[in-house]
């Protein structure tokens, strides 16, 4: 899903969003609709055209006591009555708790009423309230009920599919079992949580029911493909990833029950449930988000025991959701130093899967580490470096882009055309293909452009973490920051104050950001050094990697563009390679046809690199201090 953000709140999707998702596409031909129709999310209030200052737990209570309207303090919503409730709505008046139906993010503002199902944001709220807003209580906020093409597939599928202990064919049944890892899990567990087995998919299908009133909203389909001597688990949802905020297990959750563990996977919940007793609920999309829309459902619980995994990334995804749900009632489940000595390569971070060289010197993209990185002016830098996030992102990094130079809708038309690796113009039959591939990525945008305070950028960047768990923040670029800064009329030190600012963010947050910074104006004939980075020492000194898009002629070899890691703080691994710029796929991944590669540069401190040995191909690397 694509979304724009200006002052720290979504205000519309960049592009129409489909009615047919792209993983569908492996399920029975008999069971995809027709064709897809478009459709444009609807705005409860109009999208605001000036920034929205960030929200404070304290104005939310100061609102509230000003116009008479209780309230509870919850671990992170505000409890309060529902003015979405009508008179037809039934109301449980024996306790007071019960009739606070209303939930208030104390982050956001963003409210979810239980009983009708209403949900919006704060200035919905304050419409509502002060009679603004008269289509709010007429029910024009009611979560949006899926289209009529998706509920008559999911019923549909619904409908085909089967519980196991169903199958006509026992050997078919135990296989299944085995393939998904249900051999010890009980046909009455299977029976509980209602789950179900797709035969033409060969799928186990999850539902989706509303805590209103158990009607089937969506559905999960988990296939198996074989993948060497392991089995890879496919998933498909319906409706789309974005849509789909499903807690499985929450319809078995009782008002009485204060402790419950979360899980990435279903089948996870389901064998712990049946283990241990406890009440468990997977989450919709496993450790890669924890959309702020399902916290009130996790308000009633006193303590919270996350199992998302025993790897690394799974250990910072459960870290960054305690911060959401009251650290002080969360619980994990391992140590983070024994984390980081028995995930040594999961520490370096996660791989890129274009750039293999880049993995040589970088090892990985890390979380909470500031990125410089810089070029000559027209050498490609936005193009390379959205390739560069791209990469990232379809690995399920989460990312947050802040482009002040170009426009959105330019920028996105260039990632698009690197994601399929082509022209999309040239092969119109496969636009709505990729089309909606690429909204299914955990992509976002800010609507900002031009000169922009670094305030505003910074609450932007903090409620795209808390709402989207974003965790890699691109930057683009730095100079159009300078211009809002009244600290001083020395540019140098209006500068390193908004360095100073990234790089706190990044390391409160536990977020990578990437900030692309102009040069210094250098004569044509010479390279670019970490120097040459416009401004004073603070960026290099402040920045954990320095990369250099070098456009210049090498010292031997070809005239070709390089990239140039001169500081890496994680190992100290520095060097080059060299890259290719691709025309039709607007890509520098592509390897080049040539067999020339780079011979020698010079670092910094003015020393050659070696010679790679012949038929030894990719980054030069070199030793650095860090």
């Amino acid at each position: 899903m694509w979304v724009l953000l200006r002052g720290a709140y979504p205000l519309r999707i960049l592009l129409p969003l489909r009615g047919v998702w792209m993983g569908r596409r492996g399920l029975p031909r008999s069971l995809v609709p027709g064709s897809s129709r478009r459709r444009y999310r609807k705005e409860a209030l109009p999208a605001l055209e000036i920034p929205v200052l960030p929200l404070t737990t304290t104005e939310i209570r100061q609102y509230l006591r000003a116009h008479g309207i209780p309230f509870q303090d919850g671990y992170s919503c505000l409890r309060a009555p529902s003015p979405f409730v009508g008179s037809s709505e039934p109301k449980d008046q024996t306790s007071a708790a019960t009739s606070f139906s209303l939930f208030i993010d104390k982050t956001t503002g963003r409210f979810l009423c239980m009983t009708s199902l209403a949900e919006g944001s704060w200035e919905d709220f304050q419409a509502s309230v002060e009679g603004r807003g008269d289509g709010a209580r007429e029910g024009a906020l009611l979560t949006e009920a899926p289209e009529a093409k998706d509920i008559e597939e999911i019923r549909r599928i619904w409908d085909r599919a089967i519980p196991l202990w169903e199958l006509p064919d026992p050997e078919e049944a135990q296989l299944a079992r085995m393939i998904f890892g249900l051999t010890k899990v009980t046909d009455e567990t299977l029976r509980r949580f209602s789950v179900r087995y797709l035969r033409p998919a060969r799928s186990l299908v999850f539902p989706w029911f509303s805590p209103r009133d158990l009607g089937l909203r969506g559905l999960k389909l988990l296939g198996a493909e074989g993948q060497g001597d392991g089995v890879h688990y496919v998933e498909t949802t319906i409706p789309r990833p974005g849509a789909y905020h499903n807690l499985f297990g929450l319809p078995l959750i009782s008002r009485r029950d204060v402790e419950v563990v979360l899980t990435s996977r279903e089948l996870d919940s389901l064998a712990l449930n049946q283990s241990t007793g406890l009440p468990t609920l997977a989450l919709p999309r496993g450790t890669i988000c924890l959309p702020p829309a399902l916290l009130p459902y996790l308000e009633q619980f006193r303590r919270i025991v996350f199992w998302l995994g025993d790897d690394l990334r799974s250990w910072e995804a459960a870290k960054l959701f305690a911060r959401k749900l009251n650290p002080k009632r969360c619980s994990l489940l391992r140590e983070e130093v024994l984390g980081e000595i028995s995930n040594v390569e999961q520490a370096a971070g996660v791989p890129w899967s274009r750039f293999p060289d880049l993995n040589r010197l970088l090892k990985g993209h890390r979380k909470g580490e500031l990125t410089v990185f810089t070029g000559p002016t027209g050498s490609g830098k936005t193009t390379f470096i959205s390739e560069y996030a791209l990469d990232l992102c379809t690995q399920g990094v989460n990312t947050l882009w802040g482009s002040f130079e170009i426009s959105n809708v330019r920028l996105a038309r260039v990632m698009l055309t690197q994601f399929a690796m082509g022209r999309l113009e040239e092969q119109l039959d496969k636009y709505e293909e990729w089309a909606d591939r690429f909204e299914d990525l955990p992509l976002y945008f800010m609507t900002f452009h031009g000169q922009q305070s670094i305030r505003s950028v910074i609450d932007t960047m903090q409620h795209a973490v808390y709402v989207y768990d974003v965790c890699h923040v691109v930057i683009d670029n730095l100079q159009f920051m300078m211009g809002h800064e009244q600290l001083s009329t020395d540019r140098i030190a209006a500068q390193d104050y908004i360095v100073g600012a990234f790089r706190k963010f990044a390391t409160d947050n536990s977020c990578h950001v990437t900030l692309v910074i102009h040069p210094r104006k250098e004569d044509d004939d010479k390279e670019l050094q970490t120097a040459s980075i416009f401004g004073s020492a603070k960026a290099s000194q402040e920045a954990d990697n320095v990369l250099i898009l070098q456009d210049r002629k090498l010292v031997t070899g070809p005239g070709k563009r390089y990239l140039q890691v001169s500081k890496n703080r994680f190992d100290g691994d520095v060097g080059v390679f060299p890259l290719e710029f691709n025309k039709n796929s607007l890509t520098f991944s592509i390897p080049p046809k040539s067999k020339a590669r780079l011979k020698k540069i010079k670092d910094d401190n003015g020393l050659v690199a070696k010679k790679p040995s012949s038929g030894k191909k990719g980054a030069v690397p070199q030793n650095s201090e860090t």
